[in-house]
């Protein structure tokens, strides 16, 4: 909680110091009212003088009108300053992730992420707004409170010597007994957001093999077990008030009955009683409000602790401090001795890969499920960096390069296209932002989703009665409301219109029927002849007549050339083929 304070809080010191000048001068105005009015009683009510009373009574008002001005104040900037630490926090943590390499991400995974980007947040500027408007005035008012209390009656104020060693105790008691709590509340709020992804995302497969009723299942088992330990961190909680207002009531009565025994003798006036009493209620007021304080700092300690952890984790893919250039990139992407593993693991993933993938060929890569296709291309982005050998980039180790830079020179079609919510324009302009209406029809055209997307436009604005651009059409968070081939042809569009040095495609044909398979990859040709692609697939249908093709087993190339020469040489890749001749011959 310290580290993030004195990261986001520091900045904002003059707000803070003007929080605290707000809060004593408050404090000073509630403390010295309890005094004007022992004064009311004693030198006013007691003796009729009811000019006294109307002065005093005047000035009172007065004092008690600034005060709540003065609090006003301080809360409202209180609140601001917290606010704006959660929103530089919630930037820094936003910012960090993104920088995050595949091994990060998974490492973390998306729902914790989600949930220390929002309810940890959250979480931290509750408590640092209590600590502003609260925390502040607490030890204000608990010194000044004893400090007045000890001005109106010194033997009195045994009573709250007395009482204050049994609240710290009670206080104490709660925290230790509370942490535990928070810190298992904060794991299954990741559990239930877990849960609530995978059904959301899975929604489809639930209902395909009819699993409702064990995901319901599990679902109500996960709510169950946060609900259960919610209650039980309530039913603490709601023993703490109580508590301390046993111990004010026991206080303030043992006040009236010592203070009415020193009244009668004389050495104590009425006056004086009411006013230790507000006293004492100030003082045991304060060290509720600290109390409260405690009670959430265990929660917001967690969970300061965990967007810690985010921001602290160090990022394995990033660029070095003084970084190349290249200037008339072509989009050679080379391989030499290639070794991958992922961290921990006693086995590499990839290992001795070396080939060269050049501008104007098709590069194809094949291979059962798991022989490493997907984590070779991840390598040439820089999702993850290769831990043993080069992979370079017209002959410069990616790793010397900007990953910005990089990045700029390749499109990335992965299988699971993801598509992101606002129209279609926006989603074409994530390849290329100054993108015109005419590239974008183009982009379409070339990646067989021209047509689709105006019969949906049609279908979707019959009754407008206005010419509607399909461009405009609303795509839906990850694109839900097309196919999975649609999204696709969406996403290969995406990459097209930003007419990159290296195409990428993570086996992006997977979706689609052979025909338009057939009739996409004719016309990548035409966009295709200066940029090197590299096209990871199942289906030999789709890489037969690549220029250089890659037989990917047990993560090594056991093959290498084209097709005729891998059915000459290559007993795996001939496997391949056979299991799919009557694919093969559907095409023909």
């Amino acid at each position: 909680m310290l580290r993030i304070w004195k990261k986001f809080l520091l900045p904002y010191w003059k707000k803070v110091l003007l929080v605290v000048v707000l809060q004593a001068v408050q404090v000073s105005f509630t403390l010295y009212l309890p005094n004007m009015n022992a004064h009311i009683i004693d030198d006013g009510v007691a003796k009729g003088d009811t000019n006294f009373i109307w002065r005093e009574g005047s000035m009172m008002l007065l004092f008690s009108g600034l005060q709540l001005v003065v609090s006003i104040l301080a809360t409202y900037f209180g609140a601001k300053v917290a606010f704006l630490m959660s929103k530089d926090v919630r930037k820094a943590l936003f910012y960090k992730v993104q920088d995050f390499s595949a091994r990060e991400m998974s490492s973390f995974g998306a729902p914790t992420l989600i949930t220390r980007t929002t309810n940890d947040i959250t979480q931290v500027q509750m408590v640092t707004m209590f600590m502003l408007t609260l925390i502040i005035a607490s030890p204000i008012m608990f010194v000044g409170g004893i400090i007045m209390s000890l001005e109106q009656d010194v033997v009195l104020s045994g009573v709250i010597a007395a009482t204050l060693p049994v609240i710290l105790i009670v206080m104490v008691a709660f925290v230790l007994k509370a942490t535990p709590y928070f810190k298992r509340m904060q794991k299954k709020t990741d559990r239930m957001n877990e849960v609530l992804r995978e059904q959301i995302m899975g929604v489809r497969v639930v209902r395909a093999f009819t699993r409702e009723k064990t995901e319901r299942s599990k679902f109500l088992k996960v709510n169950d077990d946060f609900y259960n330990l919610t209650l039980s961190t309530g039913r603490l909680m709601s023993l703490l008030f109580p508590a301390f207002m046993l111990i004010i009531n026991v206080s303030i009565l043992a006040i009236m009955w010592f203070g009415g025994i020193r009244v009668s003798n004389g050495e104590m006036e009425i006056g004086a009683i009411t006013a230790f009493i507000t006293y004492m209620m100030y003082i045991m007021m304060s060290v509720l409000m600290s109390s409260m304080i405690f009670m959430f700092l265990p929660r917001a300690q967690v969970s300061a602790k965990r967007i810690s952890a985010v921001l602290k984790t160090k990022i394995t893919v990033e660029n070095k401090k003084e970084t190349r250039h290249i200037e008339n990139p072509r989009g050679v992407v080379t391989f030499e001795s290639v070794e991958f593993r992922y961290s921990g693991a006693t086995e590499p993933v990839l290992s001795n890969i070396s080939f060269t993938a050049m501008p104007g060929k098709t590069t194809a890569i094949i291979g059962s499920t798991g022989s490493g296709k997907s984590s070779l291309i991840r390598l040439i982005p820089r999702l993850f960096d290769a831990t043993g050998g080069t992979v370079k980039f017209d002959g410069v180790d990616v790793r010397e390069l900007d990953i910005d830079e990089l990045n700029s020179y390749i499109s990335i079609i992965p299988q699971k296209s993801f598509l992101f919510s606002g129209t279609l324009a926006d989603n074409l302009r994530f390849g290329k932002a100054d993108a015109t209406e005419e590239e974008m029809w183009e982009a379409l055209e070339i990646a067989q989703s021209a047509q689709f997307v105006r019969d949906k436009a049609n279908e979707e604005h019959t009754d407008d009665g206005e010419e509607f651009n399909p461009l405009n059409i609303q795509v839906a968070q990850g694109g839900t409301n097309f196919s999975g081939g649609q999204r696709q042809r969406l996403a290969i569009a995406r990459a097209i219109i930003r007419k990159p040095k290296v195409f990428q495609f993570d086996d992006s044909f997977s979706a689609l029927d052979y025909a338009t398979d057939h009739n996409l990859r004719g016309a990548l040709k035409n966009i295709t002849q200066e940029s090197t692609v590299i096209i990871v697939a199942q289906r030999i249908s789709t890489i037969r007549h690549a220029d250089l093709i890659l037989v990917m087993d047990n993560g090594q190339i056991v093959g290498q050339g084209t097709h005729e020469e891998l059915l000459e040489a290559c007993e795996t890749y001939r496997e391949i083929v056979n299991s799919q001749l009557s694919a093969e011959e559907v095409m023909k």
